[in-house]
């Protein structure tokens, strides 16, 4: 599971922290990329479920809570006991059954994505294509310096505009996919949703509760 995590929480960062570069001769690509940076600024919290499609082919479904600027949390069903909190400075990941513990600055996550003060694509990533489709629209960007690293795919639903989720591909061709459902945003959350609630790191890595 450790390294499924590494996937999801390092690749992503490693694309998104600094937003994708403009493209001349992309106009469509361009576009895209303007649609997505309203929207997501326009956010202020969002709780939805998701449903995450890990290489191994297992897959684990939670609840996710976002409060911009620099708070989330994907608190995944039972019988996982595996939580990701980010607190407006560090992002927390425990899991007491597997005995997991890491902590990493908010920059260097999956988090700065839906959680940066103001999203700005504009960069060091650039935006490869947008397609549209059935509703959908979807952005696939890589950086510019090193695309050799991996991609990520946003997906949106239009009219109105909403994440529906993203696919993170790493530099192996490994796929880790999560699908929103259930979106919703305005909503109060409360602030100790975005707090470490666990035990202390010792417990976790004893099994301890």
């Amino acid at each position: 599971m450790r390294n499924l995590l590494a996937v999801l929480l390092l690749s992503f960062a490693t694309l998104l922290v600094a937003g994708p570069a403009s493209a001349q001769g992309q106009t469509a690509s361009q576009q895209g990329a303007a649609e997505v940076e309203k929207y997501i600024n326009s956010i202020r919290t969002l709780k939805a479920r998701f449903v995450q499609s890990n290489p191994n082919g297992s897959v684990v479904q939670g609840t996710l809570y976002v409060r911009r600027p620099g708070r989330m949390r994907f608190e995944y069903d039972a019988p996982s006991q595996l939580k990701i909190v980010a607190d407006g400075y560090q992002v927390t990941m425990w899991d007491i059954a597997t005995k997991d513990f890491g902590q990493w600055p908010i920059g260097w996550t999956a988090a700065s994505f839906l959680v940066k003060e103001s999203l700005s694509l504009t960069g060091d990533l650039q935006v490869e294509k947008t397609e549209r489709s059935d509703g959908m629209l979807h952005l696939t960007m890589s950086q510019a310096k090193k695309p050799q690293e991996g991609k990520v795919i946003v997906r949106l639903g239009e009219n109105p505009m909403v994440l529906r989720g993203w696919t993170i591909i790493d530099n192996r061709g490994n796929h880790v996919n999560v699908s929103l459902q259930d979106v919703q945003a305005g909503m109060q959350l409360a602030d100790a949703l975005f707090k470490f609630d666990g035990p202390d790191p010792g417990a976790i890595r004893r099994g301890g509760n």
